[in-house]
């Protein structure tokens, strides 16, 4: 069954680091697919959707784009060290996916994990911007309360 992510045109795809799930043949497929793919790069407390190309060390050890200008995803990738049923995720605890999520709310919202990442449940925030899709090596769940306006109807597999 083809994603229920193929027909959307740009990505916000994160370089993997340390035990997070690999993206490199993930921004190959999309890339040979004709879409816009573009990395992430922290600026102060901002994470930046720059385009992809060259990248460096950041850092915090996480490979970014050198330059180019900040841009709009209709999908984001998001990383994560763990995730509850309701979609909550937790990563390293710099807050900057949430921030970039909570000014794009028009991108969709899809973490990347292995299912042994699953925990009953996580602490949250005020802040912290949950997931609409998580995709695992076992399928992916739609958060279909979460996908009002980014509908991706009718596809929940997990």
């Amino acid at each position: 069954m083809a994603s229920p992510f193929a027909q959307r045109g740009s990505f916000l795809v994160y370089n993997a680091f340390r035990s997070e799930v690999a993206t490199a043949r993930i921004v190959s497929a999309l890339l040979a697919a004709g879409k816009e793919v573009r990395l992430p790069r922290v600026c102060g407390d901002k994470l930046l959707a720059l385009p992809f190309g060259e990248t460096e060390v950041s850092p915090l050890g996480v490979r970014e784009p050198v330059a180019g200008e900040d841009g709009f995803c209709e999908v984001a990738l998001v990383p994560l060290l763990a995730f509850d049923g309701e979609g909550y995720r937790l990563g390293y605890g710099g807050g900057y996916y949430d921030r970039y999520l909570a000014r794009n709310p028009a991108t969709v919202r899809v973490g990347l994990a292995y299912a042994g990442q699953a925990v009953e449940a996580l602490p949250r925030e005020a802040h912290d911007v949950p997931l609409d899709a998580l995709v695992t090596e076992r399928g992916v769940r739609i958060y279909e309360n979460r996908l009002t306006a980014r509908a991706l109807s009718g596809y929940n597999e997990e």
